[in-house]
């Protein structure tokens, strides 16, 4: 009884770090800034993160320039008090070795400024997700081309430490893409109990038991599961209860659903659903998923199809059906973001240079343009912080 009473109040005070600042985020009032990542190297090159402050109101976003200056900032993340900033450098050669960089940033909230704290090795080459947990104590970071995961202190003051903990993946699967691990995401669960990396590479979703008090990864039991032969998973989103897990997978165009056993920390099958229409014969890599606020719906971006798949879902069963899909209003949706009210949706363009405003409605989960266009060069992620 005293570890079933443990359980259940760590389990709420988990979900409790989630939801909180989640309706915070979802309140109808208040500023804030739109961080967007960008790749600074090939054809359109950015200059590093750029800044826009946001009226939750109105919906109109004011440029604020560039925040920071640094190499292919390709995926970013804020610490739980929206103080601090942290970006992965998507990069092989990291001071001449095979690797990326995790980079640390305060936030000036007036001018959107970043200003460096440090840079660390991220143990791996092009490193694509970063993440934290749910104390904010520790950053998270998959290796794309490395095959890894790693773990990073965050410091007193802001900045990263060394790697508290790094996992080499091994194996490969069917599709040409997969001859070795391609690790694409990771994240603690609500409870913080458990780290889940989902491995492109691999088709798998590795699950590690995570102590928050050391920063640890250690293989738990069950320490996988699967998706379809050269499905390829590359992001996760879980609904809110943390009960089912929603797996985007990048080579087939597929998103894989499954229950989750929080004690266990185990994923159990539930559904695999197409993301593309069925007339659709072209070429398409998913790349985005997120879960409405409401639970509702569904979102995932589809490049190629350039378009956002919008699915409603069953909330006791974890099954999507089909709702629609929206063209993006450019090319290679990369990432995109619900706004903080829950009403928008914005739409991160790669190939087209480009940030679409949809507004999403609340009863279908369709998306409508707004209007509002902004021009990034090469957009790769975006992320909300309070102002």
């Amino acid at each position: 009884m005293k570890l079933t009473l443990w359980y259940c109040l760590s389990l709420w005070a988990g979900l409790l770090l989630i939801a909180v600042p989640a309706l915070a985020q979802h309140a109808p009032k208040g500023d804030y800034l739109l961080y967007v990542g960008t790749y600074t190297k090939g054809e359109s090159k950015g200059m590093g993160i750029y800044a826009y402050g946001y009226d939750a109101k109105s919906g109109v976003l004011k440029s604020l320039g560039v925040a920071a200056k640094t190499v292919n900032p390709s995926f970013l993340a804020a610490d739980p008090g929206g103080k601090l900033l942290y970006a992965v450098n998507e990069t092989d050669d990291y001071k001449g070795a095979a690797s990326g960089a995790v980079s640390a940033f305060t936030i000036d909230h007036a001018s959107g400024k970043l200003s460096p704290l440090n840079q660390v090795a991220s143990r791996g080459a092009d490193p694509c997700y970063i993440s934290l947990d749910k104390t904010g104590k520790y950053v998270l970071v998959a290796n794309y081309s490395g095959g890894s995961v790693a773990v990073f202190p965050v410091l007193k003051d802001g900045q990263v430490g060394e790697a508290s903990a790094f996992v080499q993946h091994d194996g490969s699967s069917v599709h040409p893409h997969q001859q070795g691990p391609h690790a694409h995401w990771i994240e603690t669960t609500a409870d913080n109990r458990f780290a889940i990396a989902a491995d492109l590479g691999l088709d798998k979703l590795l699950i590690y038991r995570f102590d928050p008090s050391q920063g640890s990864l250690t293989p738990n039991d069950p320490a996988f599961a699967k998706v379809d032969p050269g499905a390829g998973p590359r992001h996760i989103a879980f609904d809110l209860p943390g009960k089912f897990a929603y797996a985007v997978d990048e080579l087939n165009s597929t998103i894989t659903v499954f229950s989750y056993d929080a004690a266990a920390g185990a994923l159990h099958w539930v559904q695999t659903i197409s993301t593309l229409p069925k007339e659709f014969s072209g070429s398409n890599d998913t790349a985005e998923i997120h879960v409405h606020p409401s639970g509702k719906f569904l979102f995932a971006s589809n490049r190629g199809h350039d378009s956002i798949a919008v699915f409603s879902i069953d909330k006791s069963t974890g099954r999507l059906t089909a709702a629609g899909d929206f063209p993006t209003r450019g090319k290679t949706p990369r990432n995109f973001e619900i706004g903080p009210t829950g009403t928008k949706l914005f739409v991160a363009n790669q190939e087209t240079g480009n940030i679409v405003t949809f507004r999403i409605d609340p009863q279908t989960g369709g998306l409508t343009s707004t209007g509002q266009v902004l021009n990034v060069p090469s957009p790769v992620s975006l992320r909300f912080v309070p102002r």
